[in-house]
């Protein structure tokens, strides 16, 4: 969303000028991040791909990849195939990662590089959307975090109201300054978080492995079960999808595309692999309808508490990188602060939904539902983002990305056709393929009860494509 301009045809600025700079910025480990989704010049720029290693290795060393590969067994798949299931979900990060060279190239966040497939307007819903599902999995990871510290507080003999209100605080804190501070303290944070987590979680998987049952099934579930299965996995690595650019564009216009690829690929993979098969051999073992409770037990007793201390580590470094992203989509949806400030906004709604889900109802089952349901709309964004990247190989006009009516994305009154019209073929398919709690769309029972909503990606690819031959070009200078 841009600023409103002083005359027709005047370029507009994302950025408020009250809050910019009059110094070149600097980014720092525990200073506060100046910088927004304003273009960060190139005598700022700093830092490798193999950065990023420690960035999605870190942020992805988090207790849902259990969950998922929990999951997939419960849908009747046997451990093998719920091994293959995983890694299939985790090559996934290999688009994630090259996505991230718009950044590169640009300078500037993902969500205002794809006002390039979407246009300036039409970029905005999705935006929303997508603050809504970044705050939505922080409250998920926040509650996740806060009920294993209050396991912990309980071992120490805590109990009650007040330790769950202390755990909220703490897990809250933590994941707030790491964000406030920004990028530089992000990155540091993932890094040395994840080489903490790395022994804990590798601990738990040598537990686990040993009595892994990877006989058959015993109930195969089909087609039907590997879709749900493909589903749940793809969901994780899909959630990124509007982030990957916040991440490297401080990285050298001279980094190049296959360094940043691989060594953010393999950071996801190895992570969200490693977990996703710990959960399926636990599955194997036990009931894992409390996955958390469920797992400890399978856990030497001297162990479990370092186990839920993993729990909450991981909670803690997903949450950084979801609300630090918040912040600067906020500034996309026109919120007239600086990034450090529009945080507040992000930290206040996470606090407000954490309360809830702890204190007042229990919707975390619910949230998750509807953030399943959400597949229906990032899939097919994610497919018209990265098709748009390739037709223009990475190439943009940076400077139009941040004007209005000037710029050469505002197209037809803002909107882009050709990215509107692949989107919303993408989540109809999305929609009458989609297998979810909330919402059962009319062609799974034809098709067996396989759910297909993640094709929504291919379905809006192919439409964009076709559609955006003279529109997504790539820029030259």
């Amino acid at each position: 969303m841009t600023a409103h301009p002083t005359a027709r045809n005047a370029p507009t600025r994302d950025v408020p000028t009250p809050d910019a700079p009059a110094q070149p910025a600097r980014d720092e480990v525990f200073q506060v991040e100046e910088h927004g989704i304003d273009p960060i010049p190139e005598s700022e720029r700093h830092g490798g791909a193999r950065d990023l290693f420690w960035l999605w290795f870190g942020s992805n060393l988090t207790f849902t990849y259990v969950i998922n590969g929990a999951l997939a067994v419960s849908f009747g798949l046997s451990f093998w195939e719920a091994v293959l299931a995983v890694v299939l979900g985790g090559l996934t990060f290999f688009a994630i990662s090259a996505a991230g060279m718009s950044g590169v190239r640009t300078g500037t966040a993902t969500l205002v590089i794809s006002r390039a497939a979407f246009g300036v307007r039409g970029n905005w819903p999705a935006g929303l959307l997508n603050w809504i599902v970044s705050i939505g999995y922080t409250i998920v990871n926040t509650v996740v975090g806060v009920l294993a510290l209050q396991a912990i507080c309980a071992e120490l003999g805590w109990h009650g109201t007040a330790a769950r209100a202390a755990s909220l605080a703490a897990t809250l804190a933590l994941t707030f300054a790491v964000a406030l501070w920004g990028h530089a303290t992000v990155q540091w944070a993932e890094r040395w978080l994840a080489y903490a987590l790395t022994i804990g979680f590798a601990a738990m998987l040598l537990f686990l492995l040993p009595g892994t049952d990877t006989g058959a099934a015993p109930a195969p579930g089909g087609a039907a079960a590997w879709s749900l299965a493909f589903v749940v996995v793809l969901a994780g690595p899909i959630s990124y999808v509007p982030m990957p650019a916040d991440y490297t564009r401080y990285l050298p216009a001279t980094t190049t595309m296959r360094a940043l690829t691989w060594n953010g690929a393999l950071g996801g993979l190895i992570s969200s692999v490693a977990l996703g098969v710990a959960g399926a051999a636990a599955a194997t073992q036990a009931d894992l309808t409390d996955a958390v409770a469920g797992t400890q037990g399978l856990l030497p007793g001297w162990f479990q508490p370092l186990f839920l201390a993993l729990v909450l580590g991981g909670s803690v470094t997903n949450s950084i990188i979801t609300l630090y992203s918040s912040s600067l989509n906020l500034q996309v949806l026109g919120i007239p602060w600086s990034r450090a400030k529009a945080i507040l906004i992000s930290a206040a709604v996470t606090a407000a939904g954490s309360l809830a889900a702890l204190f007042l109802v229990d919707f975390t089952e619910s949230l998750l539902s509807f953030l399943s349901l959400l597949v229906i709309v990032f899939a097919p964004w994610g497919g018209v983002f990265l098709t748009d990247m390739v037709l223009r190989r990475c190439r943009y006009d940076a400077e139009s990305l941040h004007t209005g009516r000037a710029g050469r994305y505002w197209y037809r009154a803002g909107y882009s056709p050709a990215g509107l019209t692949a989107l919303l073929a993408g989540m109809v398919f999305a929609a009458l393929t989609c297998d979810s709690a909330l919402w059962r769309g009319p062609l799974v029972a034809p098709l067996g009860g396989m759910d297909l909503s993640a094709l929504g990606a291919v379905v809006a690819a192919v439409v964009y494509a076709a559609f955006a031959r003279t529109s997504a070009r790539p820029h030259t200078a």
